[in-house]
């Protein structure tokens, strides 16, 4: 059974180039506690029973060089041809509470909203049912595997519990109080999709894929 203390969310983060490992430590108790390990902690010690792992991010690769732009060719008429449209963005769906939840962080700071991915709809459910399964938070090939759905060069992956089951609002506001999945939810993506499994203690476990 996990303890209830607020050192149950703590939290760390592993970011680097290419493939991404991140492991669940065990708490610390040693040395200083930062002020954002405070900021959430306090929301912890209020709300007993709740814990985000370190959210797992994939960079985007180093922008290749630029081209070296080339004269349009000469044409025989009198205008030349128009300029390709751009791709339209993506209509906006929403298909679960902690998307639309997400969506108002974002329009808080101008941001555009993220919208549904069936594909990282298959991901989120799997890794939900993951992690329910072996009842702790780990991370393991979810923005790899968020990255096969083709829809950008970057992927990110928030994950944590509720000891109560589904309370999207409660890890919505830890995920907003932790500065590393904070990034995540104002990151530089178009889409997102969460699942929700809850374990037969009744623990509920969430994945939310960014892409």
């Amino acid at each position: 059974m996990r303890s209830a203390t607020w050192l149950t969310a703590l939290i760390t983060v592993a970011v680097v180039a290419g493939v991404l490992l991140t492991t669940h430590r065990a708490p610390n108790t040693a040395g200083a506690v930062t002020d954002a390990t405070q900021k959430t902690a306090a929301v912890i010690r209020a709300n007993e029973g709740t814990r985000v792992d370190p959210p797992h991010v994939i960079p985007p690769p180093p922008p290749s060089p630029s081209p070296v732009p080339q004269p349009p060719p000469a044409t025989s008429g009198g205008g030349g041809s128009a300029p390709p449209a751009r791709p339209a963005a993506p209509t906006i769906v929403v298909n679960s509470t902690q998307q639309a939840l997400i969506n108002q962080d974002r329009a808080a700071h101008g941001l555009r909203p993220l919208t549904w991915s069936n594909c990282l709809s298959g991901v989120a459910v799997s890794n939900a049912n993951r992690i329910a399964a072996q009842g702790y938070l780990s991370h393991t090939n979810g923005p790899q595997v968020d990255l096969t759905c083709r829809l950008g060069n970057q992927a990110g992956e928030n994950i944590g519990y509720w000891s109560r089951g589904i309370n999207d609002a409660q890890l919505n506001t830890m995920f907003m109080n932790s500065p590393e999945h904070y990034a995540n939810i104002m990151g530089p993506y178009h889409y997102v999709a969460t699942a929700w499994v809850v374990a037969s203690n009744g623990y509920g476990y969430i994945a939310v894929e960014f892409g």
